[in-house]
């Protein structure tokens, strides 16, 4: 394996480090006079799902891994795994529910998601930034009540439960932000 130093690890890369894969999420590089420098990341352990930061010596060297994004088909969960399949070959792919659970959120059963791959072991779902979904149950926007930036809670088909602005009503659609899960803007 092809090893890259920590200043070479910017947003999206992949590597190994203590025999766990990892993807950069936020990449910080700090110079110190008269030294080297550190590097503080942001990293999401693509094993667990686990958000960690480390900080590396700038001269510090990990090995860069290779991931594919293969598209599935997500079919459906357990109490442990979610269950997927590849639309060519119709195999089924297995991954620990710990890992994907806050991603299958904004998944629904029988839509097509990327799964991330490395050495034909799957790590995770390559979700889209935004996905757009029903509102299922919110309380009536107050009349008159127009003042700018006021929200009220509502719950979406997947059961996820939000802020929305007070002119959204149930049955409306609405794009979430999939790394926040926060309300965007009203679907077209």
């Amino acid at each position: 394996m092809a090893t890259v130093g920590a200043t070479e690890l910017k947003n999206g890369a992949t590597f190994l480090m203590n025999g766990k894969p990892y993807r950069v999420v936020k990449y910080t590089h700090q110079k110190i006079a008269r030294g080297g420098g550190t590097v503080k990341l942001s990293v999401r352990n693509l094993e667990t799902g686990n958000l960690e930061e480390k900080t590396l010596n700038s001269s510090t060297k990990v090995e860069s891994i290779t991931t594919v994004k293969r598209p599935v088909q997500y079919l459906y969960k357990t109490a442990e795994i979610a269950v997927f399949m590849d639309p060519k070959s119709y195999e089924q792919i297995e991954i620990p529910l710990a890992v994907v659970k806050e991603q299958l959120i904004f998944t629904k059963e029988g839509e097509n998601v990327d799964v991330l791959f490395w050495d034909d072991r799957p790590l995770s779902i390559g979700l889209p930034a935004k996905v757009v979904l029903t509102v299922k149950d919110t309380v009536p926007g107050v009349k008159g009540n127009s003042a700018t930036n006021i929200f009220k809670p509502a719950t979406l088909e997947n059961g996820l439960r939000l802020k929305v602005p007070l002119f959204i009503k149930e049955g409306d659609k609405i794009k979430v932000d999939t790394r926040t899960g926060k309300y965007l803007e009203r679907a077209s």
